[in-house]
Parts: structure tokens; sequence; C-alpha cells
């Protein structure tokens, strides 16, 4: 892509509406613009980090035998009062009306779809295991979005949910999603922190957090030496803490953003919808289920919130929107234009993702702007190096330049990506 014929709308100064570090990066770089509160447009450059991280997603689940589908974003408020979640969220759930007066449901999460699917296509245990998930836009009525992506009332969450026909089954799909995470977010450059939480609304008896260190978070997590984590409530935190493990009074806290959350539901979901399979004897048991949640926006956010500096953001290499840009420092030099051009063309035949900041602007301008939208390889392409043939490889966020020969640049950038 050439940055002339891009959406790329980078900003100097910082929003004055944004509190943490990846709202301001965000804004920034151009990578989202805000339509109302809790509402977000992801612009070009946002849209292809989106798209990365999805793809990392679908990529781990398949891996692990879950299969995609898609449901309705529109559900039937009745599935909500036979499991009783439609008072517990109360007014966070958004709520509609058609011209008929038939109230509808904005779905803040599918647990009451996917087990009314359940319902209809599994009968025996012979259809089990199951693992299904999707990725798709979510709907709460948050009472104070906050931090850009972070927390926001239009959302997009991966969910995924296993169905079994014994806790065995259960134990081992639940396992098959944890390990799927741990690669999912270590691809994604984080370095997380699981803690043992509660339930809450979702019911079951075990659950885990997959949890980022960040500022912008807004939970409070208790960590001990012996490697326990915990969520902990408000009011815990002012007081001392004693590890539930090793009884150890020395627990740090850390403020943290949730990723994810997996949940064993066991049958809190298949009893009130009555989802039930044939076991071999041919008696009726309710199926045992699991459910699995990322919030991907949230993984964009803490990528930003971990890797950044002073300059902007340092993308991790495998959700960058770009892998490289180019950057000639005068483009009224004939030679610098041609050698940006051929350095191009041959990435783009080599299917690397590449930057071309084609723009008549200062040098100074395109330093900027390449270090805020923070694509990690920098070709620079200056009259001093031409001199000599040769072009700068420079990394985001070290301090790390080769000057490499033209006719070798791109030999050296395809093994440095």
């Amino acid at each position: 892509m050439r940055w002339s014929q891009a959406l790329i709308p980078t900003v100097k100064e910082t929003p004055a509406e944004a509190e943490a570090v990846s709202h301001k990066l965000m804004l920034r770089a151009g990578l989202i613009r805000k339509l109302m509160s809790g509402a977000y447009t992801y612009l070009p450059l946002g849209f292809k980090v989106l798209n990365k991280v999805q793809n990392i997603i679908r990529e781990e689940m398949d891996s692990a035998g879950a299969q995609q589908l898609l449901m309705p974003a529109i559900q039937p408020p009745e599935l909500w009062h036979k499991t009783g979640r439609y008072a517990q969220l109360g007014e966070d759930m958004i709520k509609y009306k058609d011209r008929t007066g038939k109230e509808f449901v904005l779905g803040p999460t599918h647990e009451e779809v996917i087990t009314d699917i359940a319902k209809a296509e599994i009968h025996s245990y012979r259809d089990m295991p199951k693992i299904l998930y999707q990725i798709q836009t979510k709907f709460r009525d948050e009472a104070r979005p906050r931090f850009g992506v972070v927390r926001s009332k239009e959302f997009i969450m991966k969910d995924a949910y296993s169905f079994d026909a014994n806790e065995e089954g259960l134990n081992k799909s639940y396992d098959k999603m944890f390990n799927a995470y741990c690669s999912i977010f270590k691809r994604c450059g984080l370095d997380f922190i699981v803690v043992n939480a509660d339930p809450g609304v979702m019911g079951g008896k075990e659950s885990a957090e997959f949890m980022v260190s960040t500022d912008a978070g807004e939970d409070i997590i208790g960590i001990c030496e012996c490697g326990f984590a915990s969520s902990l409530p408000e009011e815990q935190t002012e007081s001392a803490i004693t590890c539930p493990k090793c009884k150890n009074k020395k627990v740090s806290l850390k403020r943290t953003m949730e990723l994810g959350h997996v949940f064993k539901l066991g049958t809190k979901y298949t009893k009130a919808l009555e989802a039930n399979f044939l076991d071999k004897d041919g008696k009726a048991y309710p199926i045992i289920m699991g459910c699995y949640g990322i919030g991907v926006n949230r993984i964009i956010a803490a990528a930003i919130e971990r890797h950044n500096d002073e300059k902007g953001i340092i993308w991790p290499k495998e959700i960058s929107p770009y892998s490289v840009i180019i950057i000639p420092l005068k483009m009224t030099d004939p030679k610098i234009v041609e050698a940006s051009e051929k350095i191009y063309k041959e990435l783009k035949e080599k299917g690397i993702s590449c930057l071309l900041d084609d723009r008549d602007v200062s040098a100074g301008v395109k330093f900027n702007d390449a270090d805020l939208i923070g694509i990690p390889l920098q070709v620079v392409i200056g009259s001093n190096s031409i001199k000599n043939s040769s072009v700068e490889l420079k990394q985001r966020g070290k301090d790390l330049k080769d000057e490499v020969k033209i006719s070798e640049a791109v030999k050296c950038i395809t093994s440095q990506i």
C-alpha cells in the first residue's frame, strides 16, 4: 500500500478524551475514531490489526478441533427468562421492540442460543464431544464506557462452547481451549497471567481468567510467590491478604486487564433449556457444557499497552498492520524513488505486506509517523545511503541499524521478518 493512497490520519497532539495509553495511541495513529460513547469505527490500519488477531484466533481454535459458526446478534428474550439471566443482567442488557411490539435482545453473549442449537442437534453420546465457536459483535449497555475499545457498548468477542457427555470429556475440552488460549496470547505478543476466578452470572463450578498487567485494567489480582494468582474484590485490596494455597501473607497486588475467560459450566444451561442426550443405555441426561471467551478488541489494546514508547506503538510482528515500512526521505530525488519502488515491488511479489511512504513531506514527518504507527521494520532510503548504493534497515523500538546494499535489501528484509 502507498501511504498517499491510504487513509492513515495520524494526529500529533494527544486527544483530550483519551485516558489510557492504548486509547491515546489508537487515536493518534489513526487506528480508530469515536462515533459516540462506547462505539468506535476501525479505520483501515486498525482493521488490518483486527483481522490479524482474528486470524490467529481462528488458526489456534481450528487446530484445537473447534468448528466456527455464526449465530444471530438478535435473540429472543424467552431463552434468557428460562435461564434466569434476563433479570440477572438487568440494565446491562440492550433490548428493543420491533414494529409489532415484540421484544428482542441484542446479544451480550450466546450461551442460551448455542444451548438451543445443541438441544436441536445433539441427541446421543455419539454426537459428542463438540466445540463450536464464533467471532461476533456483542452489545452491553455499559454504565461507564472508558479506555477506548477496552470497555465499550459494542465490542467483538470470540466465544466458544464445548459439549460433552461426562466430566472427563469436559475436562479434556477445557484443557484444549486453555492451551489454545495460551498459544493465542503468546502469538499476539502478550505476557499473560492465569488467575482463579469467580464464575459469576455465567455459572459453573470452575473458571480461570487470562490477564495482562496494565494501568488501563479495571481488575486487581493477588499474586503469591508460590505461583497462585486470584482476582480480588475491591474491598479486599485494602487489607492484608493471605494466599489460600500456601498461607503466605506476602501477596503482591497488580492492576490487570482481562483478555479471556474459560468456564466449566456443567449443566446450568442445558438443564434450564432441556438440552438432553441419550447415553449408551438409552437414559437421558443433560449435556455437559464449557464456555470460553476472548475479548478480541482488548487484545489490540493490551498489545499497545505492553509495547510502546514515547514515540508511539511498537507492534508485535504477528499482529502488525504491515511487516515493513519503506521510507524514501526525498521524493524529488529520482535515485531514491527508483530504489524505493524496486524494493516495494519485490517485497509485494514475495507476498510481504509493506507500506511505502511516498508522501512529499519532510523526513521528520515521515520518521515521526513511522514510529507512531509502529511497523516493526523500517527501510530508510536517503541521499547518503544512495551514494553507497545501500539502504538502512531499522527495527522499531531498538537501536539496531543495518546498512545493506540495495541488491541485497529484499533478502535481508525477508530474513529479519
